[in-house]
């Protein structure tokens, strides 16, 4: 199960680097466009979409890396069974927030879908299409939320070091 979930969050942050590289291939032809004097219809959106996926897709990678922002004053302070009772509650309730997220992102989508809702740009792009990643990578973020609640809930969670102190100005 471990390596499924794993594998799972890796092929996320693959799709949310795919989504980079084809971002930086959508700029680089709205800049070549403009010194060459060609448009491309809609390539604004698509960029804003991919963005926006590459950002949701790399959530979860994110999260088990222990690359989130966090506030960790108050939980250095503690040990013990206070400072997991503190991570428990936060994990039930980042894995509560993860739940909703995931369950409006993807009725959202469904909903796009269903309606038939697109884009007002020119490019009349159906909007269910760039959402799919929001909703993908939001489901995926509950799924790992879940996965650390579970893992402190056991005693098995490592929680990972960032490094963040080496990295500050």
């Amino acid at each position: 199960m471990r390596r499924l979930l794993d594998g799972l969050y890796d092929s996320a942050a693959a799709l949310a680097a795919l989504c980079m590289v084809a971002l930086l291939i959508a700029v680089l032809l709205s800049i070549a466009g403009r010194q060459l004097h060609f448009h491309i219809s809609g390539l604004d959106a698509y960029a804003g979409y991919l963005m926006a996926g590459a950002g949701f897709l790399a959530l979860a990678h994110t999260l088990k890396r222990g690359e989130h922002i966090r506030v960790t004053l108050l939980l250095a302070s503690l040990s013990g069974g206070k400072r997991q009772a503190l991570e428990l509650f936060a994990l039930a309730l980042g894995s509560l927030l993860a739940l909703l997220f995931a369950w409006y992102s993807v009725r959202l989508a469904w909903q796009s879908h269903s309606f038939n809702d697109i884009s007002t740009g020119n490019d009349a792009t159906p909007l269910w299409l760039p959402q799919i990643g929001m909703a993908v990578g939001a489901v995926i973020l509950a799924v790992a939320c879940l996965d650390e609640l579970v893992l402190e809930w056991r005693g098995q969670r490592v929680a990972p070091s960032s490094g963040e102190a080496l990295r500050n100005e």
